[in-house]
């Protein structure tokens, strides 16, 4: 199975490559929508800021964005995640609209959100038998869906409560970072595939 991971031009993506290579994906790092969908999924990873990660996937925003409305697997870590959405407080690029909603600002006490977190999963193939995840997190921004049915893990931090994955389809997010959340996360990223597996 080829998993296709985008670089936005920033950040380290060796962790995230490495340990889906561990997970049983052959990764292919590209830049543009013909190599993100030349595999079996994409994957949008977690470095950046949103307006820089959006201007890169903007020439080809219409064609991610009809592939994944089509089934076309994917999975958005914390900054992939929020691209998923239609916008972000973090700036003025758009996202994907791949889930419609928008990314606001973490109204915590301490900001950013980075540390280990119990994740709470509901009834999804992602999460295996649905027992409490630990996670790792790092991140200022949240996500908040038009459909809250699309939610399918929650956390809490600082006394709010937001949405740590949600799902439409085939297409996931995940608010923290897999690749770095141990065993757990690697689980995560081996039922990703698994799915991936079954569309194809």
């Amino acid at each position: 199975m080829t998993v296709a991971v985008f670089d936005y031009g920033v950040g380290n993506l060796h962790s995230l490559s490495k340990a889906l290579e561990v997970a049983g994906a052959r990764v292919q790092v590209v830049r543009d929508a013909e190599g993100a969908l030349s595999g079996d999924a994409l994957v949008l990873p977690g470095v950046g800021a949103f307006d820089s990660a959006a201007s890169v996937l903007t020439e080809w925003a219409g064609d991610l964005r009809a592939a994944l409305a089509a089934g076309f697997p994917c999975l958005g870590i914390c900054l992939g995640m929020q691209l998923l959405f239609d916008e972000s407080e973090e700036g003025e690029g758009r996202g994907l609209g791949a889930i419609p909603g928008k990314v606001v600002r973490l109204r915590a006490p301490v900001v950013p959100h980075m540390g280990w977190n119990r994740v709470e999963c509901a009834a999804d193939p992602l999460f295996g038998d649905r027992e409490p995840l630990v996670a790792y997190f790092a991140h200022s921004f949240v996500c908040e869906p038009r459909d809250p049915a699309c939610v399918s893990a929650w956390v809490e931090y600082g006394g709010v409560r937001f949405a740590a994955a949600v799902r439409s389809g085939n297409v996931f997010g995940v608010q923290f970072h897999p690749e770095k959340s141990s065993r757990a996360g690697l689980g995560l990223l081996r039922r990703f595939l698994d799915l991936v597996r079954r569309v194809g």
